[in-house]
């Protein structure tokens, strides 16, 4: 995948401009690419600040699936670093294309999306969406799904404002 930068300081709906004078650690533009094996150690320590759950191995993993298998990725993980840092992970995204499961059409699938605290609000998670939506438009579909907790706030608000709604489906589950 190709570096994407975008300018984080750009008006997004509903939101007001960061200032001019805003705090931006020095970084002017955001560059968008394919995770490294070298950036999973620092994706990694970003869940477990965010999540209080270490899970290096989990990551690892993830990290192998993006590699192709006949042809087509497995799994699309991309990182977001300043322009400038292109070493310094800013955020990151992981998805992956699945097809038929509970009889639904083939759709790309966000299944972790997370940025540094003190990166928020600067257009990082929204660059990060939409270079994996690109991705998957790329590779041919037309929708893009995910789930998120009821009482997961952020994240709701988060993807709610980038246009996800509720889906066809309701998740159910019993306690075993």
């Amino acid at each position: 995948m190709k570096h994407v930068t975008t300018d984080h300081r750009k008006k997004r709906p509903g939101r007001a401009p960061a200032p001019a004078d805003a705090p931006t650690g020095g970084e002017s533009a955001i560059a968008i690419r394919a995770a490294e094996r070298r950036d999973v150690a620092e994706v990694s320590a970003l869940d477990a600040q965010v999540t209080g759950l270490p899970k290096p191995e989990h990551w690892m993993e993830l990290y192998r699936r993006q590699r192709s298998v006949g042809g087509a990725p497995a799994g699309i993980f991309l990182v977001a670093c300043p322009a400038a840092e292109p070493e310094r992970v800013l955020g990151f995204i992981i998805g992956e294309i699945r097809a038929w499961e509970f009889g639904s059409d083939p759709c790309g699938w966000v299944y972790a999306l997370s940025v540094r605290p003190e990166a928020r609000e600067r257009g990082v998670g929204e660059a990060l969406l939409q270079a994996i939506a690109e991705a998957f438009r790329k590779a041919g579909m037309d929708k893009m799904r995910t789930m998120v907790a009821r009482d997961a706030i952020l994240p709701m608000q988060f993807f709610r404002g980038e246009g996800l709604m509720a889906g066809p489906y309701i998740q159910l589950e019993k306690d075993l």
